[in-house]
């Protein structure tokens, strides 16, 4: 039988105690005053779903606030649907696609999109290559700069900077205005270990870094070398492949991305590389894994049209 076919996924009581379940596994937290298990369902006639009154502040609370699902009129259920399908399609899923399958509008499908891109935002601080590992540090481009007119190159593109870490099989991307030393290094250097030996291609912003941390090595792709042949562990091949997944899914699926979003985007990409099933983490336990990020990233819609 499909997972798909599960009662939380149709019906909105069991959509809320799933849900109940791992939000609150500690016990029942009041979003109002932070008081643990001081508070019971409220039974009224025309009492909605999933509803709890706290006995500490005297508030009705239910699971939904103080998530992405908050005051929202989209069903609970339909939530977990679109959380399960944008987390098993390793190239993404596009809004006009779930407004069909979920029939909720087209605007409701592209905001429901972006706060689960926020909720798959790990904002984890701890640095890369952290045991003396490999990190490849690349970049790549997408789209057209705002305002900028399209020519031969890469210099009107949308720039985006990776690190993959090759012990943890983790990626991390962020958006960058301009690739100069004094744009990409402090990135590299908040995000990797000094311990760590980073891998670049040949280009010229990356000169010198390799002072910062245990090493650096390099492959000259303009000549055709992609992998050293004294040394087979120097190479970007990793991050490379990375690239390939997020280029397909945003030229195949996303198509057009402005730059205010293009930042959850990458959040989205690098959620399912970083939870994929190479490493052992299978749709389900993925779908899970993004639910478990909902709290404390509420968005409305006009933060997330203006991409603050």
């Amino acid at each position: 039988m499909s997972y798909l076919s599960s009662a939380h996924f149709h019906d909105e009581k069991a959509a809320y105690k799933f849900v109940e379940k791992r939000i609150w596994a500690d016990g029942r937290v009041c979003p109002h005053c932070g008081v643990v298990d001081k508070s019971g369902p409220l039974k009224g006639k025309s009492t909605r779903i999933g509803v709890y009154k706290c006995y500490a502040c005297r508030k009705p609370f239910t699971v939904k606030v103080g998530t992405i699902f908050q005051d929202s009129k989209v069903k609970l259920h339909l939530w977990l649907q679109a959380i399960y399908l944008i987390a098993s399609s390793k190239k993404g899923i596009s809004a006009n696609q779930l407004h069909r399958t979920l029939g909720v509008t087209l605007k409701t499908a592209w905001f429901m999109g972006h706060r689960i891109r926020e909720a798959m935002r790990g904002g984890s601080l701890s640095p890369m290559g952290g045991c003396g590992g490999d990190v490849e540090v690349d970049e790549t481009f997408f789209g057209t700069e705002p305002g900028a007119m399209k020519k031969k190159g890469v210099h009107h593109k949308m720039k985006v900077l990776s690190l993959v870490d090759r012990e943890t099989k983790q990626a991390r991307s962020v958006v960058v205005n301009d690739l100069t030393k004094d744009t990409l290094w402090p990135i590299v250097k908040g995000n990797v270990s000094e311990e760590a030996r980073i891998l670049t291609d040949q280009a010229n912003y990356y000169r010198g870094i390799g002072f910062h941390f245990a090493g650096h090595q390099t492959v000259n792709h303009s000549v055709g070398e992609y992998v050293r042949a004294a040394d087979p562990q120097i190479h970007t091949n990793t991050i490379e492949n990375y690239f390939s997944v997020f280029k397909r899914g945003m030229k195949g699926t996303y198509q057009h991305c402005g730059k205010q979003h293009l930042h959850r985007y990458l959040a989205e990409f690098d959620f399912r590389y970083n939870n994929r099933i190479a490493l052992g983490v299978d749709d389900k336990a993925r779908a899970d894994a993004l639910l478990c990020g909902i709290s404390g990233k509420r968005l409305t819609y006009e933060t997330t049209r203006t991409g603050r």
